[in-house]
């Protein structure tokens, strides 16, 4: 059963901040999908359906970023979900707003929302996609940067990238994480679709 964790703050004061891209880009899957999101026994909202044979989940932690890692494991332990087919979905200051790489394990890159799932889980080998939101904010400014909305200017980048999310995720739902790193590999051939994307599988 292959899994996505969108990573993100609940509440509609956090709706549509830098923060939680995780949770935008599920919102989108599920609007393209007729789907919709649905309050569990555990501290997540969860969405379920099938797409081109394969079944598969999309998780909402409803713990606050820092600990997202209650809520994954609370779900991953459930369900019985091997790691290689869990997705983590969520935002990265280190990139620029739009660009997405991929990894299929490794540290929290200063996360606390990844870091938290790591600590949890007690292992870092699970897939991430890392979402840009930039990182023009002022020494010691970075909390209220990360809970700020996109820039006007900014939202045409973020929107063509969050589509383009989605159809990754859709590529890893039908064939893993490999089925995910080829699409995206063949489409950063085409430099004049894929100006603001990069990659990283490591």
């Amino acid at each position: 059963m292959r899994s996505i964790v969108g990573l993100g703050n609940p509440g509609k004061r956090y709706d549509f901040t830098r923060h939680n891209v995780g949770f935008q880009i599920l919102d989108l899957f599920t609007k393209k999908n007729k789907i919709k999101f649905k309050a569990s026994k555990g501290d997540y909202f969860y969405s379920e359906g099938s797409l081109k044979s394969s079944d598969f989940f999309l998780i909402k932690p409803l713990t606050y970023m820092n600990l997202s890692g209650v809520a994954v494991l609370d779900f991953v332990s459930e369900y019985s979900i091997d790691l290689e087919d869990l997705l983590i979905v969520y935002d990265d200051v280190n990139l620029q707003p739009g660009q997405i790489r991929l990894r299929k394990s490794g540290s929290d890159g200063g996360h606390n929302g990844i870091k938290s799932i790591i600590y949890h889980l007690q292992n870092d080998s699970f897939p991430r996609l890392r979402f840009g939101i930039g990182s023009e904010f002022e020494k010691g400014d970075m909390a209220e940067f990360v809970l700020a909305k996109f820039s006007s200017n900014e939202m045409r980048l973020v929107e063509e990238s969050m589509e383009f999310t989605v159809e990754l995720i859709e590529q890893f739902i039908a064939g893993g994480y490999k089925s995910m790193l080829d699409h995206f590999s063949k489409q950063l051939k085409d430099k004049n679709n894929t100006e603001n994307l990069n990659i990283a599988d490591n």
